[in-house]
């Protein structure tokens, strides 16, 4: 590569800006060929590029977070025929306009880490509008492939694509991959642009005259040496002419876009900005239209004809079926009850199915704790490891099928395309109570785990609706608030467990709706931005790419019983033996003089009204830290209250009298409002800042305890006397 990559770096040098400057030695000192390619994985939302990057990566790739924020980074390592190539698979955008924190995390990337090469994973069912973001890819100056992904549900869609025709228009390699296939002749497209230096693709021309306009402008920014050494002159212009605010606050006070700090503005500052508002008002007068708007027109021009040129449409078939469904999915009679009953058939599913390899568990633990206590001696070792460890984690393992059938049907709901159907669905229905329709999908994505759903409230461009979708994301129960309502929903509800659960997922949906409705009225007034969102094809999803994401999360599971929850249960265990209490003291007795037992009684006042014993008080506690402490702090508990009984935890919570239905209805709800677990409180944090933080934790403090007080005390009057 070494000897080939020259006269392409100098072709690129001509235009003023080198995307790989300070790349061609690896970072030992070697020549370039000895060093991974790095390689950047682009594109739009829901357009393969996660398959893709599995296909490519398999399991070596890591799970990271970008410095300084959290979006999610993934990388990995892979050899081809010899040479290692590095892939970081970018957040998902529509295009690196940078308004939402993905967009400013994929276009800071390009600019500052000036990848060898792009790949950008292009939608073959819905291309014209995928190649918008790969035109402005190519305006960066950085060498882009196009991966033509889907390419089997567009030929069943009736769509022909010729890939080397759309190449040759767009001065870029194209080639077709579907579901993992075609993986090794994108590589070996990677390969060969190596060996020819990393060609740009060719540039987009928008037309004499705007073309003219863009060529003054570069001209005076290429005038600077350092900001062309941070980023590419054309693509800055094309940035001031669309009124990029990050781009123009670059030239003013000297933030480089993704790049190197620049110290002072741009040396052509005020010719610029004379030349920028001049070619605002003649194109303004010579179009009828804003710049960004013509530009924005232009793009869409260049792309329809180059899909003009490749694409051909045999048959409608595909588009007919999915207008058939869409026709009851998305209907406005149907739509929404459709929607509720899909919801109560995966939590049906989830307590039916995972009922028996639960009990399967359960007998194993009771079984382990049971050789364990034989084998071992007596002492406080054996209630470590028994009453401490096995009791604790063995509780919380027992609910691991439950989790797994949860996050199936979540990522075939997601990866279908339906998920995306249900913000359509919502919207009108969230703006009501000051939320944005494209909330919908963070708040869904909060039924698996509350991090990533935070997470992905970034991609709202409106501050306020970032915010407000943050907020709310804690209401939703996530899977690890699930093994505390299977474990009480079971124990009594047993008629209908499923529908217990349903009901409090559906009353934290509520009590969120109601939150933001409150907080629209109050700390953040304003309305939501209008809702516009691209909908994915129904597809089949792959059996591979679904236990590919349940596998994941479910690992993050068991890292959470292995760490946390394990050093959670150690600690319980020792506030519930010591002080120790004499010999031939009640296991209840000894229990009442431990740690516990006195933190326990110290807040029983506080939990009391709400129909709490200071057992269930020292539970909910502890599960401030992560929610599944609770089922281990409850069987811990019970376990050392009734000494060596073997009896199951549902039995036991089942024999206590101060444990009624109405009390476990209570505590489940309590469960669902207070605050998230520590890591989501940090991502809360890293999202919105301290003040939010503090806010959202003391609203939830007082809101849960509230619900749980009015649930019980009100219980009988609205007629709950029955279950009482």
């Amino acid at each position: 590569m070494s000897g080939t990559w020259a006269p392409g770096k100098a072709r690129r040098a001509a235009r003023g800006w080198d995307p790989r400057d300070g790349q061609a030695a690896s970072p030992e000192g070697g020549p370039a060929s000895e060093r991974p390619l790095l390689i950047a994985l682009a594109g739009n939302p829901n357009a393969g590029k996660t398959t893709l990057f599995n296909a490519l990566t398999g399991a070596h790739h890591k799970v990271g977070n970008y410095p300084g924020v959290t979006v999610e980074k993934r990388e990995g390592l892979l050899v081809h025929r010899g040479r290692s190539i590095r892939v970081v698979d970018l957040p998902g955008v529509y295009s690196l306009t940078a308004y939402s924190a993905d967009e400013v995390v994929a276009r800071d990337f390009m600019l500052r880490e000036k990848p060898d090469l792009i790949i950008d994973v292009l939608d073959s069912t819905n291309l014209e509008r995928h190649l918008y973001l790969c035109l402005q890819l190519i305006e960066l100056g950085v060498p882009v492939i196009g991966a033509l992904s889907m390419t089997d549900e567009a030929r069943a869609q009736g769509i022909e694509i010729d890939a080397d025709r759309l190449g040759a228009r767009l001065g870029l390699r194209c080639v077709k991959t579907a579901r993992g296939a075609g993986k090794d002749e994108l590589l070996d497209a990677v390969l060969a642009a190596a060996a020819e230096g990393f060609p740009a693709a060719r540039e987009p021309d928008y037309g004499t005259e705007l073309e003219a306009v863009i060529a003054r402008l570069v001209a005076l920014i290429a005038a600077d040496p350092v900001f062309t050494a941070t980023m590419p002159p054309r693509w800055l212009a094309i940035k001031l002419l669309e009124r990029d605010d990050v781009a123009r606050a670059a030239l003013r006070d000297g933030r480089a876009v993704g790049g190197t700090a620049v110290d002072a503005p741009h040396a052509a500052l005020s010719q610029i900005e004379a030349l920028l508002e001049e070619s605002f008002a003649w194109i303004a007068g010579r179009f009828g239209r804003d710049a960004e708007i013509v530009v924005s027109e232009r793009r869409y021009a260049y792309v329809h004809g180059a899909v003009a040129e490749a694409l051909r449409k045999t048959a409608e078939a595909g588009f007919v079926r999915s207008s058939k469904l869409d026709a009851v999915l998305m209907s406005p009679a149907w739509g929404l009850p459709v929607f509720l009953l899909v919801l109560y058939g995966v939590f049906k599913l989830t307590f039916s199915l995972g009922e028996y390899p639960m009990a399967w568990i359960e007998s194993g633990v009771a079984w382990l704790s049971g050789r364990l206590a034989a084998a071992l001696p007596e002492g406080l070792f054996r209630s470590l490891v028994v009453d401490g460890v096995v009791a604790g984690v063995g509780g919380v393992l027992s609910f691991v099928p439950q989790i797994v059938i949860l996050f199936f049907c979540l990522a075939f709901l997601e990866d279908s395309g339906y998920m995306a159907r249900a913000a359509f669905l919502t919207d009108r229905f969230l703006h009501r109570f000051g939320l944005h329709g494209q909330s919908f999908l963070p708040l869904a994505l909060g039924f698996g785990c509350s991090v990533p759903a935070i997470m992905a409230a970034r991609t709202l461009k409106s501050r306020r609706d970032r915010v407000a979708t943050v907020l709310a994301v804690p209401f939703m129960s996530c899977g690890a608030k699930l093994p505390v309502y299977v474990l009480l929903a079971g124990a009594f509800f047993p008629r209908n467990p499923a529908a217990a659960i349903m009901a409090v997922y559906g009353v934290g949906v509520l009590l969120a709706l109601a939150s933001s409705l409150v907080w629209k009225r109050t700390v953040l007034r304003g309305e939501p931005t209008p809702f516009v969102m691209e909908l994915p094809p129904y597809r089949l999803p792959t059996m591979r790419g679904m236990l590919w994401q349940v596998g994941e999360k479910a690992w993050c599971y068991l890292k959470k019983a292995g760490t946390v929850i394990l050093a959670a249960s150690v600690l319980i265990w020792a506030i519930t033996v010591f002080p120790r209490a004499p010999e031939g003291t009640a296991p209840d007795a000894a229990l009442a003089q431990s740690f516990a037992g006195r933190i326990g009684r110290a807040i029983e006042p506080l939990v009391k009204p709400l129909g709490f014993d200071w057992k269930i008080g020292v539970a909910a506690v502890t599960g401030f830290a992560a929610k599944e402490v609770v089922v281990s702090t409850l069987g811990i508990l019970y376990r050392a209250e009734d000494g060596e009984s073997g009896e199951g935890l549902r039995e036991a919570l089942r024999r206590d009298a101060g444990m009624t239905p109405l009390v476990a209805l209570a505590l489940m709800l309590f469960v669902l409002v207070m605050p998230p677990c520590l890591a989501a409180l940090a991502a809360i944090k890293a999202e919105l800042g301290a003040r939010w933080l503090a806010f959202e934790v003391a609203y939830l403090v007082a809101l849960s305890w509230l619900v749980a007080f009015l649930v019980y005390r009100g219980g009988p009057l609205l007629g709950l006397k029955a279950v009482v």
